[in-house]
């Protein structure tokens, strides 16, 4: 028996902020990133919601959330006792929401009605999952958690917030979307309904992200890679995801390489593996490569999937992304060093069982390796 659900409602448009002023009365606890408080971004969403509300505002957040900002949250959210929860932000805002609230169901009730994802980022999908990733930075380690009722209750889109986003965030975040379609694509819970939503997330980053990166006034482009990262959101969080998030994981916790980096360094050899060890992997890229328009219909699976990842390379050099963890600043020694703990806490994260082909530690270590330099 295969499952689907969507539990969010999606609003995308430049006037879907206006779903704030329905909020009367609620006692809001506010999650966003720390750059954001007295800013035209958080007044204007700010002036959006009724003056009945009590609003209390959470700023610290840090990337990668680590557990030591989560607890000062739970701290300031538990006398709260919010009846509504808003997350604003990049992944690492609105997880830092879930991480928060997570652990604050966890000592009391809260009584929470309503949970709203505003993302400022096309990337993580993290207004549409049930998935938080926290990390512990002294044992150097990342803990992705997964309960339904994570899920927000509704994402707002608006693209105008994604408008002056860094470049670098538009390149790592995008990325990430690419890597969030491709796994669910081959995972082990994939079916029609996410394979039709990752082989469209294929189609649009390849055609939207450098657009994003070079001219990021193009707002109908920023639209179409808002909404497509909340799709590839969908659809991983039904199907699943695979090694090259597991590692990737791995390469945050020890190196800080930014997730959606560390998922774009990883990706061309991921797929190059799976394609290798899975017929059903190989045709389901390869397709997807040609509804992208990458590869002609009449191309074979493997050439196919050759064109993709040389896609995939040719992205990330268009758009200045180191492609090796000795281009991002690591010591080739350090990242050596560390391969045998890389493989092994890879092996345990949440998202490995989704991969399509289950890898030795040999393999692991052979695609960690040809990222290192």
């Amino acid at each position: 028996m295969e499952k689907f659900s969507l539990a969010t409602a999606i609003y995308s448009g430049n006037d879907s902020l206006e779903r704030l002023g329905l909020l009367k009365g609620e006692t809001i606890f506010l999650v966003c990133d720390a750059f954001l408080p007295d800013t035209p971004t958080l007044k204007k969403i700010l002036g959006e919601i009724d003056s009945s509300n009590q609003v209390t505002i959470f700023a610290d957040v840090k990337p990668d959330p680590p557990l030591a900002n989560i607890i000062a949250g739970v701290k300031q959210f538990a006398p709260v006792a919010p009846t509504v929860m808003i997350g604003i932000g990049g992944g690492s805002a609105i997880d830092t929401a879930k991480g928060i609230r997570f652990f604050g169901d966890k000592l009391r009730k809260t009584g929470i009605k309503k949970f709203i994802a505003i993302p400022t980022t096309s990337g993580t999908g993290s207004e549409i999952t049930q998935h938080c990733v926290l990390s512990d930075p002294e044992n150097h380690r990342k803990y992705p958690i997964m309960e339904d009722f994570l899920r927000p209750d509704e994402a707002l889109l608006d693209p105008q917030l994604v408008m002056t986003a860094p470049k670098s965030v538009t390149a790592y975040s995008g990325l990430d979307v690419l890597t969030h379609s491709l796994e669910s694509l081959v995972a082990v819970d994939a079916n029609m309904i996410t394979d039709g939503l990752a082989e469209k997330g294929v189609d649009v980053i390849t055609h939207d992200l450098v657009t994003c990166y070079r001219h990021g006034e193009d707002e109908a482009a920023r639209k179409r890679v808002h909404e497509i990262s909340c799709a590839a959101g969908i659809a991983f969080s039904n199907a699943g995801l695979g090694i090259c998030h597991s590692l990737a994981h791995q390469l945050g916790a020890n190196f800080h390489v930014p997730h959606g980096l560390a998922n774009a360094m990883l990706l061309p050899y991921v797929v190059a593996y799976n394609a290798e060890h899975d017929k059903v992997a190989c045709a389901k890229y390869a397709q997807a490569a040609r509804k992208a328009g990458l590869a002609a219909n009449g191309m074979g699976d493997t050439v196919a999937v050759h064109r993709l990842i040389n896609c995939i390379r040719q992205m990330m050099l268009k758009m200045d992304c180191p492609r090796t963890l000795q281009a991002f600043g690591v010591e080739i020694k350090d990242a050596v060093d560390m391969t045998d703990t890389i493989v092994a806490n890879a092996r345990l994260d949440a998202t490995f069982p989704g991969n399509p082909v289950v890898p030795t530690d040999a393999d692991l270590a052979k695609i960690y390796q040809q990222v290192i330099k």
